[in-house]
């Protein structure tokens, strides 16, 4: 028993490593300002004299609306609810700001003319699709959406969606959030050009947040990352057979991009495939080009699908 753990514990050791391509950067003398401003505090401890002063020190928080409807959403029960949820899990901010810092600073290293953005705390209804909004100076954050997966409050939202509402997950997703700033994906409707756009995307997080996993960038429970590790030949082997890298159907897009419980190849291994298969094999196609050419990051996303695609010498893990 004793050996099979320690096998076990090698095994863990070496797919880790496996996860860690990214190359590292010393970004230990970038200085970056970190503001975090409460909102969601001073919102729900607000009443209708000092509700007048937020709106003024936040007017672009507030649509124009009579007063009477803000002071009601500031003792609206499920508000009031998760509020109190996000004070518990969100009781102080520093493990958070450290993460933060370190992406800011990396963001900085690859982006010098990055500015960091304030960022502001909000609970926002369980507005799944509006977790983190980055708009140049400000950093929009709704804590509803990071309380655990296992709270209550997500009982009513599919588990592959709801396993990713937890603050584990806040950094990535700002990682994100500041990569739509800086890669803008062609039009192009090719399966492949698809792919290797969300590659790339996966790749600018890669080199924000080095030290994350690969199932927390890709929003994979450890056994769904275990699963596309061991299956990458076959998934690979399946977009060839069946003529698909360039095909322009987009009914491929929700097959094997967008967010889903599992990947949809028609066969038997759906129910144990995660969703977005197409996304991290673009990923690995990307990490392959990376590590065969002698590119930077800006040049990269310069690069279009062809070359990266026929230089990658992308080959997929047996």
């Amino acid at each position: 028993m004793n050996k099979i753990i320690t096998l076990a514990i090698i095994l863990l050791s070496i797919f880790s490593c496996k996860n860690k391509e990214t190359t590292k950067v010393d970004v230990s003398d970038i200085d970056v300002e970190v503001l975090i401003d409460r909102f969601d505090q001073k919102f729900f401890t607000a009443n209708e004299k000092t509700l007048q002063e937020l709106k003024k020190q936040y007017p672009y928080l507030f649509p124009i609306e009579n007063d009477s409807i803000w002071l009601q959403k500031i003792t609206d029960e499920e508000g009031v609810i998760l509020f109190n949820k996000a004070q518990k899990v969100f009781e102080n901010f520093d493990n958070e700001k450290l993460q933060i810092i370190d992406l800011f600073k990396h963001v900085k290293y690859y982006h010098p003319n990055f500015k960091s953005p304030k960022i502001i705390t909000l609970i926002n209804n369980l507005d799944y699709q509006n977790k983190v909004i980055y708009a140049d100076s400000l950093l929009l954050v709704s804590l509803d959406m990071y309380l655990g997966k296992n709270s209550e409050v997500y009982q009513d939202f599919p588990m592959y969606l709801a396993q990713n509402y937890d603050k584990s997950q806040l950094v990535v997703d700002m990682a994100n959030a500041i990569s739509e700033n800086y890669y803008k994906p062609n039009n192009q409707r090719q399966f492949l050009n698809s792919i290797i756009a969300e590659g790339k995307k996966m790749y600018l997080i890669d080199s924000y947040l080095p030290d994350i996993s690969d199932a927390q960038k890709m929003g994979y429970s450890t056994e769904k990352m275990e699963w596309v590790n061991a299956n990458e030949e076959q998934i690979w082997k399946y977009f060839i057979e069946n003529e698909m890298l360039y095909s322009t159907d987009l009914d491929l897009q929700t097959r094997f991009i967008t967010d889903a419980p599992f990947s949809k190849f028609y066969i038997d291994i759906d129910k144990d495939s995660p969703g977005r298969v197409g996304v991290w094999i673009g990923w690995q196609i990307v990490r392959a080009y990376m590590k065969n050419n002698n590119v930077n990051l800006q040049q990269l996303l310069q690069t279009n699908t062809e070359e990266i695609f026929k230089n990658s010498k992308y080959k997929p893990k047996k």
